[in-house]
């Protein structure tokens, strides 16, 4: 029923190795080279993105350290010009207050001249108004 022949048996057995070493060569150690090959790609690419990791934080606080600096800056011309603002503001008002001290004092001064004019006049007068007084008490 079952007829093994050995001869037919024999030339699978060595089709068979052929096959295995053919296949060997042709399929199974390039493909290992290949995967090592892209092992060692892969290895290298994550060795490269964390140094690049490690240099964008270094860059990163770079950065925020230059932001932080330009910040305080900043900061530092804004209060020198406030405080440059407040002085110019000051010595403004100051010049206008002894301005109008000024303009005060010789509008007292002329009020004062105007005053004594007005009573030398009234005093040179005075001899008239007194004859006009006179002269209305004694009309009554």
């Amino acid at each position: 029923m079952l007829d093994i022949d050995p001869s037919l048996m024999l030339v699978v057995a060595v089709v068979f190795l052929i096959l295995i070493v053919l296949l060997n060569s042709w399929l199974y150690q390039p493909l290992l080279a290949f995967m090592d090959e892209r092992d060692k790609s892969i290895r290298k690419d994550l060795e490269s993105v964390s140094e690049t990791s490690s240099d964008v934080e270094e860059l990163k606080a770079k950065t925020e350290a230059i932001i932080t600096e330009a910040k305080n800056e900043a900061a530092a011309m804004r209060a020198k010009t406030i405080e440059e603002s407040k002085l110019l503001a000051a010595s403004k008002i100051e010049a206008k207050k002894e301005e109008l001290e000024e303009k005060y004092k010789g509008f007292l001064d002329e009020l004062k001249r105007e005053e004594e004019e007005l009573k030398s006049e009234l005093l040179s007068q005075m001899p008239l108004f007194k004859e006009s007084l006179k002269a209305k008490f004694s009309q009554i």
